[in-house]
């Protein structure tokens, strides 16, 4: 096959996305990240469930929020914008910046002062943004951004951002041209709740379209792929949306001050897409529900050592979720399970330091019979 070299899901997925044909793509290739089937969960073999992982982790700054900046910063690029702003708990002010450099325009983020992975706010130091931290949470934040977009000449790429979901959706495409079909349950953490609003576009364009989408979408591959001839017509999956206990306003029916959770990424009492989220969770007949931090956590390290996949608190949140449902019943035997993993391990790794349990063999020489002796005696 002759395959062209992948160049980002703008190109890739132009004719589903509204951008227009002629404007200057800021993209980082982000998008093509792997479904890898989890194997090694005993909860999942013994119901014959097939459970996916989404890591979008592996996108180019480590999360999804790539996927939906690549769209917003090309649109505020064409549009004529200079600067981009946003609030964040982390990810998005690491893939502003990233994409505002790429663009060659400011980002200005706003930060929770004390409340962000330091991997995270490297990322956005490392790609030159301007960086505001306030004595506030998120929230605070999200609506100062939205104040000071009206005054000031900057466009806002956090998720009340269309083109932000409209590349978010994304997701979903590719996890049906991976599958042949939609798959049964998509879980996926929520903090903002932009991400199952997006999911849930991608699929239900999808099945509104017999799949034919698909067909139209993939233009990077000469149309050799085996979907791109066969036509996927695709069923939607119940949308089923984790939250961290200290930080669930969906559980609680209201938004709250002042959430807490190790899950920084989802440490959000106010949700910006609240309203979409809602009618993804009920138009699919799916649930929302939250889960302890020392339960999300144990998650995190399940896979790490199971699976050998590293994702931040965050993202084990919709693994936490998959086995909680399907040790319930609430999954039924003999289905087809997405978990999305919002963002990699490396974003946070104090965290994971601090829950590992790992001890180093510290020896006093650098002889061979003492490292053999080591290895041995851990054997």
């Amino acid at each position: 096959m002759n395959k062209k070299h992948y160049t980002g899901l703008i190109d890739r997925y132009r004719s589903i996305l509204p951008i227009a044909e002629n404007c200057k793509v800021i993209s980082l290739c982000e998008g093509d990240t792997p479904l890898v089937q989890a194997n090694n969960l005993e909860q999942v073999n013994q119901r014959d469930i097939k459970l996916y992982l989404k890591f979008e982790g592996l996108n180019p700054t480590g999360s999804f929020k790539d996927r939906g900046m690549t769209v917003a910063v090309t649109q505020a690029v064409s549009e004529g914008s200079r600067a981009i702003i946003c609030a964040s708990t982390g990810n998005t002010s690491a893939s502003a910046a990233a994409y505002a450099a790429r663009a060659g325009i400011k980002a200005f983020v706003l930060i929770p002062d004390g409340k962000i992975a330091m991997g995270k706010l490297a990322q956005a130091m490392m790609h030159g943004a301007t960086i505001i931290q306030i004595c506030g949470n998120f929230d605070d934040g999200m609506r100062l951004v939205k104040e000071v977009a009206e005054e000031a000449p900057v466009s806002i790429v956090n998720s009340i951002n269309p083109y932000r979901l409209q590349g978010q959706k994304t997701a979903a495409y590719e996890i049906v041209e991976a599958l042949g079909r939609a798959p049964d349950f998509h879980c996926i953490p929520v903090g903002n709740a932009g991400n199952i609003s997006a999911h849930w576009t991608g699929y239900s364009e999808l099945a509104a379209s017999d799949g034919h989408n698909v067909t139209e979408a993939c233009g990077f591959c000469n149309g050799e792929c085996q979907f791109i001839s066969t036509p996927i017509a695709t069923t939607k999956p119940k949308m089923l949306g984790y939250q961290a206990a200290g930080a669930a306003p969906f559980m609680h029916g209201k938004a709250i001050d002042n959430p807490e959770t190790v899950a920084t990424a989802i440490r959000i009492g106010h949700p910006q897409s609240w309203d979409y989220a809602q009618a993804a969770v009920k138009e699919s007949t799916g649930w929302f529900n939250s889960f302890s931090d020392e339960q999300i956590l144990a998650t995190q390290k399940l896979l790490s050592a199971k699976e050998g996949i590293f994702c931040e608190p965050a993202s084990a949140t919709s693994v936490t979720g998959a086995l909680h449902d399907i040790e319930k019943g609430n999954i039924p035997n003999g289905s087809i399970v997405v978990c999305t993993l919002t963002g990699h391990g490396l974003k946070d790794p104090d965290i994971a330091i601090k829950q590992s349990n790992t001890e180093l063999i510290n020896i006093d020489d650098a002889q061979l019979d003492s490292v053999k002796r080591a290895i041995l005696d851990n054997l």
